[in-house]
């Protein structure tokens, strides 16, 4: 322990999200210093001498990780509430479509918006996730679908990295949608990814990861595949988008890459799971879109129990299928529609979160020498936090041991 750390959380109960029950301790103590967890361990064997620049007595709260949102398409422009108005009046997502809507509506919004506007519309949403305990997020792109626009897209998701209070992950999705000036040209389109798009956001170190839409009215496995080696070659891990909608194979595919994650998976069958267990894969869950899509695919929760696959849970947030911030909600969402535990559902947010964008080595679980990103919470048991709708009990948040209060983004 630090001779002087910097905090001290004295009487808290800590779900260290280590062991898979995720059990809660007796009243313990968590030292920090320089914004690392130094100590830790029962309240009777704290030091009484121990000298502190601060302290924060939890009065017997809930201390878990830091909250981190693994898939998220959070930099976009506009929305597309308009669209949801008109599904519901029975107008098919098709006729949207053909109509100039859908995920092309988005890209528009997107490509016109200057960088600060961008920022301002998705630090809104980055805010709100602050506020239910987020610590760390990955953001994708994906709707620019031009080298310009997704390189801007990418520096934006590195600017509120550093101007808000939270860790972002970037994640190179040009390989999102077809662009409209390559209507009927996907693998014209493929080939300025590999060429120009993935080559530069490398080369700018704007990219923590490149993922791709694999699915049939995405692109194909062998389109994935050109773009994944590339990646491979710009020394990028992939994540995919797998098997939503359809069974393209698209968890062997992801597995043979030595994948991150597989996110979705709804068509996913019993091979496709084996090769994530062997490739040691995270299985992402997303309920947020299931339930905005009404879906009645079911994921296949069983497999991956019994394979041994970790799997995570994020929001999904993006403006078409699941525009929602609240990751606590979709703990509710993974445990009611997906018959996820409770356990299950917290650790999908906390230590497997971390290993789907390749941070396990430093967050996703209480333990010394990892990153004091922690969420205390008013509940007495862990269950709380999946068993209340919309409920978000957060008391502190505190990034790298500094407690930090819900702020404005900046005026840029």
């Amino acid at each position: 322990m630090a001779l002087s750390p910097d905090l001290l959380i004295r009487n808290v109960r800590v779900v260290t999200c280590v062991d898979d029950a995720c059990s809660v301790s007796a009243p313990a103590f968590v030292t920090v210093s320089k914004g690392f967890i130094v100590g830790m361990g029962p309240i009777g064997t704290l030091d009484p001498g121990i000298h502190v620049h601060q302290e924060l007595d939890a009065e017997g709260a809930l201390l878990t990780p830091g909250f981190i949102d693994c898939h998220t398409h959070l930099v976009y422009a506009g929305d597309r509430a308009q669209e949801f108005e008109m599904r519901q009046r029975g107008v098919s997502y098709e006729e949207i479509a053909r109509a100039g809507g859908g995920i092309l509506s988005t890209v528009d919004h997107t490509r016109e918006a200057n960088p600060l506007e961008l920022f301002r519309q998705s630090a809104r949403r980055l805010n709100a996730m602050i506020d239910h305990g987020v610590t760390t997020v990955e953001i994708k792109s994906g709707y620019g679908l031009s080298l310009k626009a997704e390189l801007k897209s990418l520096r934006v998701a590195r600017l509120l990295g550093s101007e808000l209070p939270i860790d972002v992950r970037s994640t190179l999705l040009c390989a999102h949608a077809v662009p409209p000036e390559f209507t009927g040209r996907a693998d014209d389109y493929v080939s300025h990814i590999v060429e120009h798009i993935l080559p530069e956001a490398a080369r700018l170190n704007l990219a923590d990861a490149v993922d791709a839409f694999c699915e049939n009215i995405g692109f194909t496995p062998a389109q994935t595949r050109r773009i994944f080696e590339a990646a491979r070659a710009f020394g990028l891990p992939v994540k995919l988008h797998a098997d939503q909608l359809s069974n393209q194979g698209g968890a062997a595919l992801a597995a043979e890459f030595g994948a991150l994650s597989a996110d979705h998976l709804e068509h996913t069958d019993e091979a496709g799971v084996a090769a994530l267990a062997r490739a040691g894969t995270v299985a992402v869950m997303l309920p947020g879109a299931y339930y905005f899509l009404r879906d009645t695919h079911l994921p296949p929760i069983a497999l991956l129990r019994r394979h041994g696959v970790p799997m995570a849970v994020a929001t999904d947030c993006n403006p078409g299928t699941s525009p929602t911030t609240h990751l606590p909600l979709m703990l509710n969402m993974a445990c009611v529609l997906f018959r996820m535990t409770t356990s299950e559902a917290l650790l999908g947010v906390t230590r497997n979160a971390a290993m789907a964008l390749g941070l396990a080595q430093t967050c996703g679980t209480i333990q010394v020498g990892k990153h004091a990103d922690l969420c205390l919470w008013n509940v007495e048991h862990p269950a709380e936090l999946a068993h209340a709708i919309g409920a978000s009990p957060l008391r502190v948040r505190l990034r790298r041991g500094v407690a930090l209060e819900r702020r404005q983004a900046p005026h840029r």
